[in-house]
């Protein structure tokens, strides 16, 4: 008996659509991770990227517990001296509404090549529509 492993050819990608108004940022972004690293799946292999797309829609309207609208802190640097650059979490909600919840998932995905391969499964937007028609997501019960 040998045993099986995932190939390329034996993964059937699907696309979901989570709605995030009104959910938990950190509850939302690890069922996120999880359907991004595959581990929804029976045939989950950690080596290969058997996960499956997700749209996020409404992402500006993501809730948050605490004070974190005060007090939580995203940061980036130019690259160059004394580039760091920091913003609030109510500043980057108003500017840059996608990046909490990628930033969040992020945050759950490994960190190697092919955690950031299946990063870019992630589509966030900040309102109701998407381009995503053509693939008929399926809705993501959280």
């Amino acid at each position: 008996m040998r045993t099986w492993t995932v190939r390329p050819g034996d993964i059937d990608r699907k696309w979901y659509i989570v709605d995030a108004e009104g959910k938990v940022l950190g509850r939302l972004a690890t069922e996120i991770a999880n359907v991004l690293r595959g581990k929804n799946n029976p045939q989950y292999t950690p080596h290969a990227d058997c996960g499956d797309h997700v749209i996020v829609i409404n992402a500006d309207k993501v809730a948050v517990t605490g004070r974190k609208e005060e007090q939580k802190i995203y940061y980036r640097h130019s690259g160059y001296a004394g580039g760091l650059k920091s913003i609030t979490l109510r500043n980057q909600r108003e500017k840059f509404p996608e990046r909490i919840i990628e930033a969040a998932v992020k945050g759950m995905m490994p960190k190697n090549p092919l955690g950031r391969k299946m990063l870019s499964k992630l589509k966030v937007y900040a309102g109701s529509d998407h381009p995503h028609a053509a693939q008929q997501p399926e809705a993501l019960n959280l």
